[in-house]
């Protein structure tokens, strides 16, 4: 039986192998993208379908667009449902690595992380089984090194997304409806993290190296590339 899917989480994709798959660059939880946009939808699902014409596998390709974005607010009322508690503004005397910038950005986000699980009362942080300090410090030695030195790769993968999703939960602590995709180019374009994490892709997508440029790929979605 021919079988197909979708993506999102391309490098354990490359993994498995399965015989044909789509991978996406959405956000964890939505493959088909924006919600309620079904003609977006129905250009993924058809994508999706589209491998089974193909004779034999593995088969994985990317789909070419982003999803949409919401329509930026239009009055001030409506734009006070999205909004994040931290201010993420750096300041002029930044210190200079990138460890030290993300410890310092952890002390900012941790009481709003903490405000979050009181009131959800679960988090989806803790896949890397280590205390956040650690991610964050993995992190900035990474991007402090660059491509210098590979290291560990799926240790470095999952430090990156449990510190997403510490980062996003915090930033979403208040009340509120916060549409995925705003918050999402918030971390990237705000954050200490997403800058740093854009310094990791920039080193490792010009390294030369196959496994690093694979992981650099993997790490950043379009938008955040190319914005």
């Amino acid at each position: 039986m021919q079988t197909t899917g979708i993506s999102l989480v391309r490098e354990n994709t490359e993994a498995l192998k399965p015989p044909r798959f789509l991978w996406t660059s959405f956000a964890l939880g939505r493959p088909l993208g924006k919600p309620n946009d079904a003609a977006f939808q129905r250009r993924v699902i058809l994508a999706a379908l589209d491998l089974l014409n193909r004779p034999e596998g593995p088969v994985l390709e990317d789909f070419p667009e982003d999803a949409p974005m919401a329509p930026a607010p239009s009055n001030a009322a409506e734009a006070d449902g999205v909004f994040c508690p931290v201010n993420f503004a750096v300041p002029d005397a930044a210190p200079l690595t990138w460890t030290s910038r993300l410890a310092n950005e952890l002390l900012m986000i941790r009481p709003w992380y903490e405000l979050s699980l009181r009131r959800r009362k679960r988090t989806s942080f803790g896949a890397a089984k280590a205390p956040v300090e650690d991610l964050a410090r993995k992190v900035g030695e990474a991007a402090d090194a660059g491509a210098a030195t590979v290291g560990d790769l799926k240790a470095l993968k999952h430090a990156l997304e449990d510190l997403k999703v510490y980062w996003l939960e915090g930033m979403t602590a208040q009340p509120g409806d916060y549409p995925p995709d705003r918050i999402n180019r918030l971390l990237w374009r705000e954050t200490e993290l997403g800058r740093a994490m854009l310094a990791i892709h920039g080193a490792f997508a010009g390294s030369g190296n196959p496994l690093l440029i694979a992981f650099a790929r993997a790490l950043a979605p379009r938008y955040a590339i190319e914005d």
